[in-house]
């Protein structure tokens, strides 16, 4: 359900975020319709920043915008989840490598306090949970790397990638093989060999292709190969 609109703050941005979270969180499912005119009357303003905001979210993929039909959410496209997953793989090896190379004691502390955290929101099946957790992961190698941009990057490209994310959810032994192969890219750094490193990551940013195509073949209704 969408939320009230801050009017002290940017509206575009914040229609974007909310449409952005639904979408990539399943709760807006492929196919659906977004009227401009009902959004703007269900938010409160008008249609021009909700114009902008589909904008940018077809801009990303997440909507097909049709002339005189309207606009719709996409299904999850196999051939972007594959290209955002080559983008997210070349960034996220070379930042593990480079953290290999030397990392912070803090950092390593608060990156296994996190898989700790991460364990217990699996043992309990918070699952929405582990996925904050997951980002934060992700996040603070490239914080810790100096690579702030580089995340910001990440976050544009991987919106189809989350959108497999959510679907793999109910999965707990999907869960807990990422677990894993967390750790293995902790240990990596720790011991301070890059190739190992960055074949963990590698390694571990490759199951969203597994994940992919398995959903291609179950949820026909929601991936487009």
């Amino acid at each position: 359900m969408l939320q009230a609109i801050n009017p002290r703050q940017p509206i575009a941005a914040q229609i974007y975020e909310q449409l952005r979270r639904a979408i990539t969180s399943l709760s807006m499912l492929p196919s659906e319709a977004l009227s401009e005119k009902e959004l703007s009357l269900q938010l409160g303003v008008s249609r021009t920043p909700v114009r902008e905001a589909l904008i940018r979210l077809a801009d990303e993929g997440l909507i097909d915008i049709f002339p005189q039909r309207g606009s719709f959410v996409a299904p999850i496209r196999l051939r972007d989840v594959e290209e955002a997953q080559f983008i997210r793989e070349s960034l996220e090896v070379a930042v593990a490598k480079r953290l290999s190379a030397g990392c912070s004691s803090r950092f390593l502390a608060e990156v296994k306090s996190n898989l700790s955290d991460q364990e217990k929101a699996v043992s309990a099946e918070a699952l929405d949970l582990f996925l904050e957790l997951d980002e934060a992961f992700h996040r603070s190698f490239c914080e810790e790397a100096g690579l702030s941009k580089s995340w910001r990057v990440i976050q544009t490209v991987k919106l189809q990638m989350d959108r497999v994310r959510y679907l793999s959810l109910p999965d707990l032994g999907h869960l807990r093989a990422l677990l894993v192969q967390h750790r293995s890219i902790v240990d990596a750094i720790e011991s301070g060999d890059a190739e190992l490193a960055g074949a963990a990551m590698a390694l571990h940013l490759k199951e969203v292709l597994k994940t992919a195509q398995k959903l291609s073949e179950q949820r026909r209704d929601l991936v487009e190969h």
